[in-house]
């Protein structure tokens, strides 16, 4: 294959999207040369001279490139003896973080991310039905041990609310669908993010806790005896008592917004 067969191509563009950089262009290629060369994490890539050869790009292009790629986690440089460009993985953590980040503005209400959670945490909790291990479970109930008792305090209630959605990422961190685990994982990191921001926390809500808290240890009891159809019930029974009662200190926070 020629430099003209890797050279970035000019896509259509759909109306009002903004005209790509030449810079992103050939990260773009970059990638997809990647992927058809097989390369995965760790494999080193072909240095700058390289580069600006197989791309038929200046040296300022390439490196802007590589600088993109590197940001968004695909590429990691080292320095040094046999130091260089590698294939980088972005890890869940960072891909959460980074979705975060769109959503950061986007002024999603309690109503939104429950309307996602609602749809997939039952179906999650079913698939992992008799599914999880004894160590597995007992991390669940680990978890769980962390907030055995209500708040005394408004820092130990934002904890609790931190912790309780904790177990979801930890439920999702099982999922034999990938997606469908880094979705719910994702769901509990913006509603934890969320909660901080805005102060969900605040007035302490002793009925969330004690609910959440009796649903979390029954389903924990379904997933060990492996009665998928009861951990669906009971989780579904938990999403919607929980967004009724979030809602509700939604409500109460903009009150105080408000009066303030």
């Amino acid at each position: 294959m020629d430099a003209r067969d890797l050279t970035p191509r000019p896509t259509r563009r759909k109306p009002g999207e903004p005209r790509r950089s030449r810079p992103v262009q050939v990260a773009e290629a970059i990638k997809s040369w990647v992927v058809e060369q097989g390369l995965s994490k760790g494999d080193r890539l072909p240095g700058e001279t390289d580069m600006i050869a197989r791309f038929a790009m200046s040296k300022g292009t390439i490196r802007e490139a590589m600088r993109i790629l590197e940001a968004q986690g695909l590429i990691e440089t080292r320095t040094g003896p046999g130091g260089g460009s590698f294939v980088g993985e972005v890890s869940a953590e960072r891909a959460r973080a980074l979705l975060g980040n769109y959503f950061y503005f986007k002024n999603l209400s309690i109503r939104d991310i429950y309307e996602v959670r609602r749809a997939l945490e039952p179906e999650l909790a079913a698939s992992l039905a008799g599914q999880l291990d004894e160590a597995a479970l007992n991390g669940l109930e680990e978890v769980i041990n962390r907030y055995p008792e209500p708040a005394r305090t408004l820092d130990e209630e934002r904890e609790q609310h931190i912790a309780s959605l904790l177990f979801h990422a930890r439920l999702a961190d099982h999922a034999g669908n990938e997606l469908l685990g880094f979705l719910i994982g994702f769901m509990a990191q913006i509603l934890s993010d969320l909660t901080v921001d805005r102060q969900l926390y605040s007035p302490p809500n002793i009925e969330l806790w004690k609910r959440g808290r009796a649903y979390q240890l029954e389903l924990v009891d379904a997933l060990r005896a492996g009665d998928g159809k009861k951990a669906r019930a009971i989780m579904a029974s938990h999403m919607e008592t929980a967004q009724g009662l979030m809602e509700g200190q939604e409500a109460q926070v903009l009150k105080r917004f408000i009066a303030e």
